[in-house]
């Protein structure tokens, strides 16, 4: 198969799993995974599964990340901040489905390597930063959906502030690997509404003494 049909391939199969968004599967189609995934596993660079990047991460697999951004609820009216950059590609996805986004990596390798990609793509409306993502981004602040791409112990109360009120944030919960959660959270006015959406597994969220500081 040539790389559209691989792509094709991917759409049919997220369809297949209760993606419905059309925005979002267009988006997935757009953006070419082959980039974002080292070169030892670009043959399975349209396949539905995660894969390992450097600094002992993963880009993950393309069902979870379609998931969690429908999840998300998302307009191009939005400004989104999303907690751990990666190799980027999740963020390349978010800025076909926004009008901003503000992405923050705690690996420098990992940020310079993410803002390159996104600049070959000429994903414009993308500010990145080195920093600890459990902090949030206060000064832009408030964000109207926040994505979250590491498990946190409990919903993480820096980010749930940073929330506008009917704002949204789809967050891997759970310390354990094998016992962690999605839930979505919306910030009323009385405080937080939250859902289960199912399974999945990811990287811990590191915070604070492991972070490396912010980048000038």
């Amino acid at each position: 198969m040539n790389a559209e049909e691989f792509r094709a391939r991917l759409v049919l199969e997220l369809r297949g799993e209760g993606i419905y968004d059309d925005r979002l599967l267009e988006a997935i189609e757009r953006v070419p995974r082959d980039m974002f995934v080292p070169r030892p596993f670009q043959h399975q660079a349209w396949d539905n599964v995660a894969l390992p990047i450097d600094c002992g991460q993963t880009i993950s697999q393309p069902a979870v990340v379609a998931r969690m951004t429908q999840a998300l609820e998302l307009d191009e009216r939005m400004k989104v901040l999303e907690i751990g950059t990666g190799s980027g590609y999740q963020t390349s996805i978010l800025s076909y489905l926004c009008r901003r986004v503000y992405t923050i990596e705690r690996h420098r390798e990992l940020l310079q390597q993410a803002e390159s990609r996104l600049e070959a793509l000429r994903r414009r409306n993308v500010t990145a930063r080195l920093g600890d993502g459990s902090k949030g981004w206060p000064e832009q602040a408030p964000f109207e959906r926040i994505l979250v791409t590491a498990a946190a112990i409990d919903i993480p109360p820096r980010l749930s502030a940073q929330l506008s009120v009917g704002g949204v944030m789809v967050v891997p919960i759970g310390d354990d690997p094998e016992n962690q959660r999605i839930v979505r959270v919306r910030r009323q006015e009385d405080g937080l509404d939250i859902d289960d959406l199912g399974p999945v597994k990811f990287v811990p969220l590191v915070s604070d003494r492991a972070a490396e500081p912010l980048s000038g």
